[in-house]
């Protein structure tokens, strides 16, 4: 087994994690109704890719943590682990950068007049619920998920590996939903974007 990588202090763990799940949400939802009109040169659409590209390596590192960790590779586990952690801090970061220089989009506004007509609606149909029902959950999903990830970790970087095995069985396929289902929004609502 692996040494503890921290020192163990679960009060003072459980404040960090709190509060900085907490700051980290009140961020995002207070600056998705900001929105500045800045021209950055640039297509800023390009972080909504950047995010794509990375909740996809997210996914599959999280999926080549898990067969490492069933293999016994426990070193591969923690270092594949903390990569995943360190694109997940670089995809919220370019996140929040999204929200802040490109607004929101809406599924079905072909004519990017930040409306969706009935006619829009119509003419994609069932998708967009769909859409919805992807969205709401990867939504909902990402906005509770940090707290587990960082306990998660916390847990395996204390060398509490029992703890860390036990809440890990419920953290990796959430995470991993969020994930993987972050490519899939981004391929749904690109082509709406202005």
């Amino acid at each position: 087994m692996l040494q503890a990588s921290l020192q163990k202090n679960d009060k003072k763990a459980g404040w960090l994690i709190g509060i900085f799940s907490v700051v980290v949400f009140a961020v995002v939802v207070a600056l998705g109704k900001i929105q500045l009109n800045v021209q950055l040169g640039f297509n800023v659409h390009v972080f909504a890719l950047f995010n794509a590209v990375v909740n996809a390596m997210v996914a599959v590192l999280l999926v080549a943590a898990l067969v490492a960790v069933k293999q016994g590779r426990f070193i591969a586990h923690k270092k594949i682990m903390m990569v995943a952690l360190v694109l997940s801090i670089a995809f919220l970061v370019s996140y929040i950068t999204h929200k802040l220089f490109a607004g929101e989009a809406r599924f079905g506004d072909a004519d990017h007049d930040g409306l969706v007509s009935d006619a829009e609606k119509a003419a994609v149909g069932g998708m967009r619920m769909v859409y919805f029902i992807i969205l709401s959950t990867h939504v909902f999903l990402a906005a509770v998920i940090l707290p587990f990830i960082l306990f998660t970790a916390y847990r395996g970087l204390t060398a509490e590996f029992p703890a860390h095995k036990k809440i890990a069985r419920y953290t990796w396929p959430l995470w991993f939903y969020v994930a993987a289902t972050g490519p899939i929004v981004y391929a749904m609502i690109s082509p709406y974007y202005r």
